[in-house]
């Protein structure tokens, strides 16, 4: 049995143009959660049960934002089914460069994840400030198929050269509770999971189509695109390469979007790029620094830097990040102290790290 806590407290503001909170807005909350692992005939099952507590003292009314409190008190239940995985065994072919006498090995993983949530009444109520405020009530099912191609040499070393993963959900609940207003929209945890390109504009009982084609060599390349069943077709397509010498890091990235303009804007073209040196544990300094362009617009959208220090027994983070998406245009610092084995405190979270 694993038991795992993430909780905190946070004095947080908002301000836009339709609405403005009050200076500090006290959002508390406690997320336990318990789970466990199970083998049968070759499935793996991991099954699990979390809490969710969040509560604030301000909340969207019919027009404004008032100091009426809201809380929430979620059960989430979760099952994780892994399938025995089939494999064949093949003769490397001379192109993979592998030697004389190498194999390769293909192999075939399904996946399912079945979640239900409950408990949230008064989503849109919520001022949104980060994802802590998109959970949702959700009844769904995640489907994911992943092809595998492993090479040994003739040295006998084992190494992933290629891969493609395929998901997909599939929401028996189309309204998440409520918390879909049709017309506009709704970005929920059970949509940003799968892919950061919106898509939810009304109720629906499927996500886009998320496929990801990776090769892995000393130069590594990865193609990913969004399919969309409702729509018929690809709503975005991106493509990116990287490199890693030693703790020197560099990646570089074209995005092409086709989303309804309700979801987002019309069409976009990013240049992405990412450096670092070190990673999040490495002792010592560690830098990195990442940006998005988009040259339809010509508008520098997102960069973000950090600088992390690393002892034996503790560290610290600082982060910078600026956006400018249209109306939204705003920087933000993040910090975080580290104590090893033990956690970590402040507004940098583990998922916000560029390492």
């Amino acid at each position: 049995m694993w038991v795992s806590l993430d909780s905190s407290f946070g004095l947080e503001r908002r301000s836009q143009l339709s609405f403005q909170t009050r200076q500090f807005v006290q959002r508390v909350s406690f997320e336990p959660r318990i789970m466990t692992a199970l083998h049968w005939h070759g499935f793996d099952l991991a099954p699990s049960f979390g809490i969710h507590e969040t509560a604030y003292d301000s909340s969207i009314g019919s027009t404004r934002v008032t100091g009426d409190n809201v809380q929430h008190f979620a059960r989430d239940v979760s099952l994780d089914v892994s399938a025995p995985p089939l494999s064949r065994i093949f003769d490397a072919p001379k192109w993979m460069g592998r030697g004389k006498g190498a194999r390769v090995k293909h192999v075939i993983e399904p996946r399912a994840t079945y979640r239900y949530v409950t408990g949230i009444e008064d989503f849109n109520r919520v001022v949104r400030f980060d994802d802590t405020d998109i959970l949702s009530n959700t009844h769904e099912v995640e489907f994911s198929l992943t092809n595998r191609l492993l090479a040994k040499d003739s040295n006998g070393n084992v190494s992933e050269v290629l891969s493609w993963q395929l998901w997909y959900k599939r929401y028996l609940d189309p309204t998440f509770g409520g918390a879909v207003v049709p017309g506009q929209r709704n970005l929920l945890e059970s949509t940003v999971d799968l892919t950061g390109i919106p898509f939810l504009d009304g109720p629906r009982h499927q996500s886009p189509v998320v496929s990801v084609l990776r090769y892995q060599s000393n130069l590594n390349l990865e193609w990913r695109t969004d399919y969309d069943p409702l729509r018929g077709g690809i709503i975005d397509s991106g493509i990116s390469v990287d490199r890693r010498v030693k703790q020197l890091f560099v990646s570089l990235g074209n995005y092409l979007l086709k989303s309804n303009p309700l979801l987002a804007a019309p069409g976009s073209n990013q240049l992405r790029g990412q450096i670092t040196y070190g990673g999040d544990n490495r002792r010592g300094w560690n830098y990195g620094f990442s940006a998005f362009y988009d040259y339809r617009t010509d508008v520098l959208q997102f960069a973000q830097s950090q600088v992390t220090y690393n002892t034996d027994c503790c560290g610290f983070s600082v982060q910078y990040r600026r956006f400018s998406f249209g109306t939204r245009n705003e920087n933000q610092f993040r910090v975080a102290f580290a104590v090893s084995n033990i956690g970590s405190v402040g507004t940098l979270r583990k998922q916000d790290r560029i390492f």
